[in-house]
């Protein structure tokens, strides 16, 4: 075999093997999941609720702040209950694709969580979000409180000051947050589970070629 017909061989190699471990089954490491030795009582968490297109790239930048204890996908905004993600993709129940966050707000403030959700949007589309268009994927703030509420208004005004945002009006809107239906379990932690799958969806996608031009290279 030549030279090329081993590097071909062992790039195909590699690509069956990244698929195979791709579609294993899905085990936690111990850093996927919270410490035992030092728990955080429930009663001292907060929720927060943001959508931002495809859930599944918005448990990953929260689960990655210290004091977020879970992230759950799931559907929100919506008129049926238990809705399934089949009924809630092709746009007919009036739900968004939501990531609901619990968090200890001694070790992250919800100024914090605002932070992290507007970098992971594109805040000017009013079609969706990225590749994913249509009022399932548009992006929303779901302020649980008053306190919440305010903060977000707060957020959402001081980013259409910014330069590269003053010209163009903010899509993202702030709403009362309702009911929060958890998405079917295969939704779960998917950046974890599938990672080549997830990688692949990021990058056909265009998120974050697009929230580089937004937010700039970082």
């Amino acid at each position: 075999m030549t030279r090329l017909g081993n590097w071909l061989f062992g790039l195909c190699l590699l690509g069956a093997m990244a698929l195979v471990w791709d579609g294993l089954p899905f085990y936690a490491t111990a850093d996927s999941i919270p410490d035992p030795a030092s728990p955080t009582p429930a009663t001292n968490l907060a929720t927060a609720t943001f959508a931002g297109g495809c859930f599944w790239c918005m448990e990953k930048p929260f689960d990655q702040l210290a004091g977020v204890v879970a992230t759950t996908s799931g559907y929100t905004g919506g008129s049926k209950a238990n809705p399934t993600y089949a009924e809630v993709s092709a746009g007919g129940t009036g739900h968004v694709e939501a990531v609901q966050v619990r968090y200890d707000p001694a070790q992250v403030s919800y100024e914090t969580l605002l932070e992290v959700f507007w970098k992971n949007v594109d805040p000017v589309d009013n079609r969706g979000q990225f590749c994913d268009k249509g009022s399932q994927y548009r992006a929303k703030i779901f302020v649980h409180d008053d306190p919440q509420r305010q903060l977000a208004i707060a957020s959402k005004q001081q980013l259409a000051r910014q330069p590269r945002l003053k010209d163009t009006p903010i899509a993202t809107e702030i709403e009362p947050a309702q009911v929060f239906y958890p998405a079917e379990e295969y939704h779960q932690d998917y950046y974890l589970k599938h990672p080549v799958r997830y990688h692949f969806y990021r990058t056909t996608c265009g998120r974050d070629r697009r929230l580089a031009e937004v937010w700039g290279a970082s």
